[in-house]
């Protein structure tokens, strides 16, 4: 296929999961496996499972270099560079649209009701994404231990690169000198109860606009912040506070759970909180700047590592720190699936709708974006009618 031709798939493709791929990190990778893997063939199963493990140990937002990597897989450089920015262009364009409702009217839109339908079906299509891959993944007894204590240790509270680099280095220390086959991995680090900490945020007023800022140390908070982070949503917003409430003081306590709320009620990278907050405080000039300085490290860290993930597979060892890696990886997406399950599924209706969720993507393979469209209609009807 021409290269041109690759470089629109990718752009229509990404553009699309830009646009409803709600629920956090996990769903948005297995949205993306299900789209590249299973429906379009454009990789195996043991190179996306690669790109996936080797995205939890760069800084940066999972999902979105998940994409970036698709990108440079199927297009090289340019694909690269297309399917990131169609990915974060979408959701970017949607949390400047509510940052300028939250100026313009002292608060952001209403939501709780389209995520009350929304949420049970992610937890449907991330366990299907953990099932999937899992059966690549975890393909000896050895690696069976290795998810289950990695699982573990992850609900003990051990840190998430901990486990990663862990699992992976005991991998490397057994790995045979034959690169198995199909190994697997899996994602990155959701929030634990993300989706929750919007719905009592959503629609609370609005502080005082705040005051511009410069755009140039405006961009290098962001820049510094897109450089560094590891870890979850929360671990965005402590950076967020320390350096914009604590440090500058350019935004309020409350302001910060408002961008952050927007950040995670909207679908795409929950990173796009910086448009957020940079429409508050430089207006859209100041959206676009941290917008490109939080997302501008990930692709700079794909672009570095991605053309050495085939060659790393070659080695024995780093194969097998890979293997030990992916299935870490897998049990944080599963560890995730559970954590997040426990504040979507609250009652028998959102019961009803994860487990016929669950039946139609096992049973009848229907597309995720179909039942997130329908899952957001079913939610906001029983919000309109007082059923929720």
């Amino acid at each position: 296929m021409p290269r041109s031709a690759r470089l629109r798939a990718l752009a229509f493709l990404f553009l699309k999961l830009g646009t409803i791929a709600f629920g956090g990190p996990a769903a948005h990778i297995a949205m993306m496996e299900d789209e590249v893997v299973r429906r379009r063939g454009w990789m195996s199963r043991q190179r996306f499972l690669d790109m996936l493990g080797a995205t939890n140990l760069i800084p940066g937002p999972n999902s979105t270099e998940m994409a970036i990597h698709v990108g440079y897989h199927r297009a090289g450089f340019a694909g690269l560079l297309v399917a990131g920015s169609c990915f974060i262009v979408p959701a970017t364009f949607i949390v400047a649209s509510l940052a300028w409702a939250y100026v313009r009217f002292g608060r952001l839109p209403a939501a709780a009701g389209l995520l009350y339908g929304v949420k049970p079906v992610v937890i449907a299509i991330i366990l299907q994404a953990v099932w999937r891959l899992g059966v690549s993944a975890v393909k000896n007894r050895r690696l069976v231990a290795a998810f289950v204590a990695a699982a573990a240790a992850i609900l003990l509270g051990v840190h998430e690169l901990i486990v990663l680099f862990g699992a992976g280095a005991l991998a490397a220390l057994v790995a045979r000198p034959p690169v198995p086959k199909d190994s697997t991995p899996e994602v990155p680090r959701t929030t634990a109860g993300a989706l929750t900490l919007l719905a009592g945020s959503l629609g609370t007023v609005a502080a005082p606009a705040a005051v511009p800022v410069a755009l140039g140390p405006l961009f290098l908070i962001f820049l510094k912040i897109g450089s560094v982070l590891f870890g979850s949503g929360y671990v965005l917003l402590a950076f967020l506070r320390s350096d914009l409430v604590v440090r500058t003081h350019w935004l309020t306590e409350s302001q910060l759970l408002d961008a952050t709320a927007a950040g995670q009620v909207t679908p795409g990278p929950v990173f796009t909180t910086a448009t957020f907050i940079g429409y508050l405080l430089a207006g859209p000039r100041g959206a676009a700047v941290a917008t490109l300085g939080i997302f501008l490290p990930a692709f700079v860290f794909v672009a570095i590592s991605a053309p050495l993930l085939p060659r790393l597979r070659q080695s024995p060892k780093i194969g097998g720190f890979l293997d030990g890696l992916n299935v870490a990886s897998l049990a944080l997406m599963a560890v995730v699936c559970w954590q997040l399950g426990r504040s979507a599924v609250t009652d028998w209706r959102t019961a009803a709708l994860a487990a016929s969720s669950a039946v139609l993507l096992f049973a009848f393979r229907v597309n995720p974006s179909w039942l997130i469209a329908g899952g957001a209609a079913i939610g906001l009807l029983l919000t309109f009618v007082g059923a929720t």
